[in-house]
């Protein structure tokens, strides 16, 4: 590809720093699927510190990351959880909850702003002890910043407000956040203070914070403990994992300072859009972090 050309089609897309790969070469490694990579086990902890949870684990993507946390929370046959009807885990990770997890789904319409409705959540949940012919909730999935509706991100008050909810039915809380980070620097908050009210998290590291491969998902030490059951089951268990963890670690201390400038850029894009005829994009309401849709009108 043409250095001339600037790929801005995902947050994907971009390429490990000089410095990442000189860590990558001088990685220590070990066995993950050991527990014994030393590199590796410095990312987790040094994650579930960030996000004030007990513990965290790598796992190869973030599809597979929501995957484990499913069937994580719904591992009673007959669970099922609710979603919006335009999250990324509903419509772009091949249907895995079902197919490999046996959850079913209820959907909610999402809103433009990203949110549930909490009518809409409640109306939904349907706790079942002694009728064996429905499904029985048992989790909540919500997405921040949100992919389909042009990176919008759901507020600390709102997520507060799902945890209520979910803690009077009994019900636990995940968070797709493959773009956390983009959604703290929005709100300007701590990634602690953003995912306070969830049960378990997914993040991922390749998605704006430059690194090749990789996410990981937190929770609690006996959360984690199953997680990596799950992790192995799937197919996630890798061996000198760290090569791979030694990038996480500069994406987490470096990357999220750089993400506001990913913002403004976006803002400039579509400002600039904004103005070519034919080109429909409201700046101002549209952009809220480091995604930019819009619509071409044909005359």
């Amino acid at each position: 590809m043409s250095s001339s050309f600037i790929d801005l089609s995902s947050d994907a897309v971009t390429k490990p720093t000089v410095e990442m790969r000189q860590a990558m070469l001088d990685a220590e490694v070990g066995d993950d699927v050991y527990g014994d990579d030393l590199t590796v086990l410095k990312l987790q902890e040094m994650t579930a510190k960030l996000l004030g949870k007990e513990a965290a684990l790598f796992v190869p993507s973030g599809t597979m990351g929501n995957l484990i946390c499913a069937l994580n929370h719904c591992s009673q046959f007959g669970s099922e959880m609710i979603l919006g009807d335009e999250c990324y885990m509903h419509i772009y990770q091949q249907g895995g909850c079902a197919t490999l997890a046996r959850i079913h789904s209820q959907t909610v319409p999402t809103q433009p702003d990203g949110t549930l409705l909490l009518h809409d959540i409640e109306q939904r949940i349907r706790i079942v002890k002694d009728d064996d012919h429905f499904t029985c909730t048992k989790l909540v999935c919500l997405e921040n910043t949100h992919n389909r509706m042009g990176g919008k991100v759901l507020t600390v008050e709102y997520i507060q407000s799902v945890g209520k909810l979910c803690q009077q039915y009994g019900l636990k809380l995940h968070m797709d956040g493959s773009r956390l980070m983009n959604a703290v620097v929005k709100l300007g908050v701590s990634p602690a203070e953003l995912v306070e009210s969830y049960d378990s998290v997914l993040f991922c590291l390749s998605k704006g914070l430059v690194a090749p491969v990789g996410s990981l998902i937190v929770g609690t030490h006996e959360f984690i403990v199953q997680a990596k059951r799950l992790r192995k089951v799937l197919g996630g268990g890798m061996r000198q994992a760290g090569v791979l963890a030694a990038a996480g670690i500069i994406s987490l201390a470096q990357m999220p300072k750089l993400l506001n400038l990913d913002h403004e850029n976006a803002k400039l894009l579509a400002e600039g859009l904004s103005k070519i005829n034919g080109c429909e994009i409201d700046p101002k309401n549209d952009v809220q972090t480091n995604m930019v849709f819009f619509s071409i009108k044909f005359q």
